[in-house]
């Protein structure tokens, strides 16, 4: 099947010289693309050469943080559209490396185009050829070394993009080959159809005889729900069979957290409901998940029946026993099984509504949590923070994201993502600074959508001076920086260097860098102030500001799941 459509192309902007320079060309294809904006970070001749079709440039400070705009694009976008990243050779590569792993880890599709040394010198240590040293974090990885091949090469980069399993594609383009001419037209390019597969039939049959049968199933949903648009399907199944779900982190909002069969977020830390029903299941349908281990992610015991849908025949048994696994597109081959659900007439009647028993356990596990997360605490609680932006932002128009660590763990077992595409979350790779990127590319995506990244001073840290980028590019994110002047949970790391030279130690102020840099700051310290400034902050990046919103915490050691 296809959803892909042929190339219109625009005869007012596009080249129609039989001879135009390789940039030229490049830049035509990303016009018949229908690409929006170019990012990243200079020198790349292919700025100019889309600026002069109407592209704009996203330039950001560093070259990390474009690759993590880029991922916050295409995640809020669900990689319908396609999100290109260009920068310079050499260090400039050098320094997207990081953007480019994570995104690999969390199964991103975009389109990386750095720039390469001029042929010939590019493998003369020490220059940095991406060809060879972005190869095992991207599933597509080559450089053009001839110009008359770009047409080819592009079409075969695209495609790579939008077809199979989601993951960074890399095409190294050397300077000199850039400006050297060729004869060929970009309307010329055809665009790349998308192809989703479905699954085989009779292995539908056989997951849908286990699924039936099973007294306590429980869902898994990765975030592939979220890139084949699968929520509406899923719910059907869910609903169909009475079947409780839960999320992985990145899958976090495929399916709705209001829903009376919702679970919440099976990640390290994590609501009692998680624990309770995935206990007592005796099999787990993965659907979209690569069933990665993870620190961060609640590991399935021994004892299920596993049974995975995904588009990837590498994830098949890669770190899990399976009983059953389906290759193929996780919204086609949801139809697939709830139409051979229906075929069989099948009831639930012998299978207990589970609603009531979902709804108990997470009412008893929100009033444990209440005390803390309604703190009147000095220092203020960060499960304050959590409450309060629950009660402040509307979950169907926000998008939030979350930093690396503490952050992570305290806001995702408590907010409820209700929308598909509401919530970034993320956590196989947890470099911190990254939700600040996230944020900033979610925003070029739905611009009408309230963005909140949520980070501690650390995370702040690796990547404060890219706030700027928020203002410049008139992208207006909350940032709410959770200041508690402390590594936050890094003590025990290093209980000595900690003790004696005091290691783990912060200092600084947040807010000022956000006024010094166009936005606007605001700093708490009382609980009592907390909701008015979250209110006044979400006001202004209503009206078009940046804004950072600096929180004066304590350190919190408890975690859901976990104390």
């Amino acid at each position: 099947m296809a959803d892909g459509t042929h190339a219109m192309a625009d005869d007012a902007v596009l080249p129609k010289a039989a001879s135009i320079s390789g940039a030229d060309y490049i830049a035509g294809v990303l016009k018949v693309e229908g690409v929006k904006q170019i990012i990243g970070f200079p020198a790349s001749e292919l700025f100019d050469a889309s600026a002069a079709l109407d592209i704009p440039p996203v330039i950001a400070r560093t070259q990390r943080v474009a690759v993590n705009i880029a991922e916050g694009y295409a995640r809020a976008t669900a990689g319908k559209e396609l999100a290109v990243v260009t920068v310079q050779y050499g260090p400039g590569a050098e320094s997207a490396f990081a953007g480019i792993a994570q995104a690999f880890n969390d199964r991103v599709p975009m389109l990386f185009l750095p720039t390469g040394y001029p042929r010939g010198s590019e493998a003369v240590a020490p220059n940095f050829e991406s060809r060879r040293n972005f190869r095992h974090i991207t599933k597509w990885c080559e450089a053009a070394t001839r110009v008359a091949d770009l047409p080819k090469l592009m079409h075969a980069a695209i495609s790579r993009v939008r077809n199979g399993p989601p993951a960074p594609v890399l095409l190294e383009l050397p300077v000199d080959l850039l400006a050297e001419r060729l004869d060929a037209l970009p309307a010329d390019h055809r665009r790349p159809a998308r192809s989703v597969p479905q699954a085989d039939g009779g292995e539908v049959v056989a997951l849908v005889e286990t699924l039936l049968a099973a007294k306590n199933p429980v869902i898994l949903a990765g975030q592939g729900i979220l890139s084949a648009s699968a929520t509406t399907a899923l719910v059907e199944l869910a609903e169909l069979l009475k079947i409780p779900v839960m999320t992985t982190p990145n899958g976090k909002s495929g399916f709705p957290e209001d829903h009376p069969l919702a679970l919440g977020t099976a990640g390290r830390a994590r609501p009692a409901t998680v624990d309770h029903f995935l206990d007592r299941a005796d099999v787990v349908l993965a659907l979209g998940s690569s069933l990665t281990r993870s620190y961060y992610i609640l590991p399935i015991s021994d004892d299920k029946v596993i049974l995975q849908v995904t588009l990837d025949a590498a994830d098949l048994g890669k770190d899990y026993p399976i009983a059953q696994g389906l290759i193929g597109d996780v919204g086609l081959v949801l139809k697939q099984i709830v139409s051979r659900i229906r075929d069989t007439r099948h009831t639930v009647s012998k299978r207990p509504d589970p609603t009531a028993e979902i709804a108990a356990q997470r009412a008893a596990f929100m009033a444990k949590w209440m005390p803390l997360l309604r703190s009147d605490s000095r220092p203020i609680s960060p499960y304050r923070v959590v409450w309060e932006l629950m009660q402040a932002v509307d979950p169907k128009t926000s998008i939030i994201t979350h930093d690396a660590g503490n952050p992570r763990d305290q806001l995702c077992p408590f907010y409820v993502a209700t929308v598909p595409g509401s919530y970034i979350g993320w956590g196989k790779t947890t470099q911190l600074g990254s939700s600040l990127g996230f944020g900033i590319g979610a925003k070029l995506a739905r611009p009408e959508a309230t963005v909140v990244n949520v980070m501690g001073e650390s995370a702040f840290g690796m990547v404060a001076i890219d706030f700027e980028t928020a203002v410049r590019s008139n992208l207006p994110v909350l940032t709410v920086v959770l200041r508690n002047n402390v590594l936050g949970g890094y003590a025990k790391s290093m209980p000595v260097a900690t003790q004696k030279y005091g290691a783990n130690r912060m200092t600084g102020s947040y807010a000022p860098i956000a006024e010094a840099l166009g936005g606007h700051g605001i700093c708490v310290t009382e609980p009592e102030a907390l909701r008015p400034a979250l209110l006044a902050a979400l006001d202004r990046v209503r009206s078009g500001q940046a804004c950072l919103l600096e929180i004066v915490t304590h350190e919190e050691p408890r975690l859901a799941g976990l104390s």
